[in-house]
């Protein structure tokens, strides 16, 4: 995988090409000191908030037992704000109907949703997409690793980091598709959501893979910029494909049900299909859960933090917090 081919991959790059078949986006240029708030690893503190939450009611036993300090080393913490950066991020998403699924160049932060007051990826303000942000592996990696899997020398390419904000649509997870090119041929596709075993991608594969396959030619092949590459799609209740996402061919995508082994030498494709499959040439191979035998936990759970550690960080558990604050008093008057 070059360095090239991951820059392909961009949503900047192959929106323009494809915008006729995909969920409606606004991309807008991420500030420097957007992205240097987005990887400060202090304390998170989330900025863009228009209406803190307050819980505790005034004149209330807890709001009563906290303790407000006026020593002149108590440090507040006050999250940085970027009035015309959040002007443009809500006017956007405003234009999209209110609600949107946020990512960088190539990422969303699908493993930090737990952390959002929805587990959900569903943003309609600065304040949400920042909290998702900051939790998430997959977004400090964008900015700070894009290429760390790429095998050749060349010097980085010259990157412009954006925020892309794409209309929020409820997609179900039984209905996503990820197509593996190889030589601009599709080669395999597998079920996105390989955790879970759906009676109907079972029941209706060969029809779901022939309407991938005439939506691939019609509308993919040979338009990207590479050869080599993935595209993730989603088939919606009247059997529409469109178009999610593109991912460099290589490691740094997950093959799902395949392997980079078999998808990179061709070996064990074939003996996948049923003869019917085989006698169609340049099918390719299909693969889901076929079993609720081999459902397995999502890939995700790995990064989530117990729920004290969460409603600490948000100040959503008031009690939490008070409890907290009385044990770290406690611990200090012991020293």
């Amino acid at each position: 995988m070059k360095k090239e081919q991951v820059a392909h991959c961009q949503f900047s790059v192959w929106y323009p090409l494809f915008k006729a078949v995909t969920i409606r986006s606004v991309i807008l240029p991420l500030p420097e000191n957007v992205k240097e708030y987005l990887l400060d690893d202090g304390t998170l503190v989330v900025s863009g908030r228009e209406d803190p939450p307050s819980h505790a009611q005034d004149g209330s036993d807890d709001a009563e037992e906290i303790q407000w300090s006026d020593d002149e080393n108590t440090t507040t913490l006050k999250a940085p704000e970027f009035p015309e950066f959040t002007a443009k991020v809500q006017e956007a998403i405003s234009s999209l109907g209110g609600s949107v699924f946020p990512k960088l160049n190539w990422s969303a932060p699908r493993d930090a949703y737990w952390i959002a007051m929805n587990s959900s990826l569903k943003c309609k303000a600065l304040s949400d997409i920042f909290l998702l942000f900051k939790s998430s592996d997959f977004i400090t990696r964008d900015l700070t690793q894009p290429f760390i899997h790429c095998t050749d020398d060349s010097p980085d390419p010259s990157l412009n980091y954006e925020l892309v904000l794409r209309k929020w649509c409820e997609l179900i997870p039984g209905a996503e598709f990820r197509c593996f090119v190889k030589e601009n041929k599709l080669l395999g596709i597998s079920q996105r959501d390989y955790t879970q075993y759906y009676d109907h991608i079972s029941k209706q594969h060969e029809e779901i893979c022939r309407s991938i396959q005439e939506f691939f030619k019609k509308h993919i092949q040979y338009k990207f910029l590479d050869e080599d590459f993935v595209f993730d799609v989603y088939r919606d209740s009247r059997g529409k494909i469109w178009l999610i996402d593109f991912n460099p061919f290589g490691e740094v995508t997950d093959s799902l049900l395949f392997t980079w082994e078999e998808l990179t030498s061709g070996k064990n494709l074939k003996g996948d299909q049923s003869e019917g499959e085989a006698t169609e040439q340049d099918s390719p191979v299909f693969r889901c859960t076929n079993s609720k035998v081999t459902v397995q936990p999502s890939p995700y759970l790995s990064y989530r933090l117990p729920k004290d550690f969460v409603d600490l960080s948000t100040g959503e558990d008031v009690h939490k917090l008070i409890d907290f604050l009385k044990l770290k008093r406690n611990q200090q008057e012991d020293d």
